[in-house]
C-alpha cells in the first residue's frame, strides 16, 4: 500500500477518507477547515493513496484537543481502517509510520484514547495491546488513556482532573463536540431539531479552540453527550438513535 500526507497545499483536492468526497458537503468542508487550522500545530494526516477509510491522524500532545498532560508525546486522534482495507495489515503500517515520524521528531512516545472493551469511534484495545500500548490513566466513565513510550523511564501521560471525573452542572441533555469529527456538522443540527420538535431539553456546545478542548469536562471532546450532569455516550447519534436512547 502506498500512503500520502494531506497538507494545506493539497487539502482541497484530496479525499479525507471518513466522509463523503463532495467538498461542498458540510461534513467535508467543516472537517477540512478544522484540519487546515491544525497543520500549523504539527498535525499529520497520512492516508492511503486509494480512496477509502484508511488513514491515521496525529498531533503533538501539547496541541491535542483533549484534556491530558502529556508533554513531549504525540497524540493519535484517529486510526481508521475499514471496508475492503481491513485485515491486510494497513493499521500496522500506518502506526509504524507514525512511530517512525514521532521518533524522528524527538517525541517520548504515543498516546491515544481507548477503553477496556471496543467502543464506536475509539481505538480497539486489543490492537493497541498487541502493538505494545498499555493503559496509563482512566476516567470515571471508563475512557482510558493508553500510551506507547519510546524509553522505559518515560513519564506517563495523564488525564487532567476535569477529564478524569467527567461531570457537568447543567441539567437536561448537553452535548460537547468539535469539528474534528466531520459527522457532527450533519448530525448535531439533526439532534437540535429533533429535541426541539419533541420538547426535549437539549444544549449543544461546540468546542472551537484548543484551550477549550484541553479544559473540557470530558476525556472525549469530539462528541460527549451528558444527561443531568452525567456522561452518557461518545457515539454520534442520528434522530432515531437519539430518541431510542431517551426511551431506554
Amino acid at each position: 500500500m502506498e500512503y500520502m500526507k494531506v497538507t494545506k497545499e493539497n487539502l482541497e483536492k484530496e479525499h479525507i477518507c471518513c466522509a463523503i468526497s463532495n467538498n461542498k458537503d458540510v461534513q467535508v468542508s467543516s472537517k477540512k477547515a478544522w484540519l487546515s487550522d491544525r497543520f500549523d500545530d504539527g498535525l499529520v494526516f497520512l492516508k492511503s493513496v486509494e480512496r477509502g477509510k484508511c488513514f491515521i491522524e496525529y498531533i503533538p500532545a501539547e496541541n491535542a484537543w483533549i484534556p491530558i498532560n502529556a508533554g513531549g508525546y504525540m497524540t493519535i486522534n484517529c486510526l481508521w481502517v475499514a471496508g475492503s482495507f481491513k485485515g491486510k495489515g494497513y493499521s500496522g503500517d500506518l502506526l509504524a509510520q507514525c512511530i517512525a515520524d514521532s521518533k524522528a521528531k524527538g517525541k517520548k512516545g504515543l498516546c491515544i484514547l481507548s477503553c477496556a472493551k471496543k467502543k464506536p469511534y475509539l481505538a480497539d484495545p486489543k490492537f493497541l495491546s498487541h502493538k505494545g500500548f498499555s493503559v496509563c490513566d482512566a476516567s470515571d466513565n471508563g475512557i482510558q488513556l493508553w500510551y506507547l513510550p519510546f524509553a522505559e523511564d518515560a513519564d506517563k501521560p495523564q488525564f487532567k482532573e476535569c477529564a478524569k471525573h467527567p461531570h457537568i452542572e447543567e441539567s437536561g441533555y448537553v452535548l460537547y463536540y468539535t469539528s474534528q469529527c466531520p459527522f457532527n456538522a450533519k448530525y448535531v443540527p439533526i439532534l437540535e431539531k429533533t429535541a426541539m420538535e419533541n420538547g426535549i431539553p437539549f444544549h449543544a456546545i461546540q468546542i472551537t479552540s484548543k484551550e477549550e478542548a484541553q479544559n473540557a469536562p470530558t476525556p472525549i471532546t469530539t462528541y460527549a453527550l451528558f444527561y443531568n450532569g452525567a456522561y452518557l455516550t461518545n457515539e454520534v447519534l442520528n434522530d432515531k438513535s437519539f430518541l431510542k436512547l431517551l426511551q431506554g
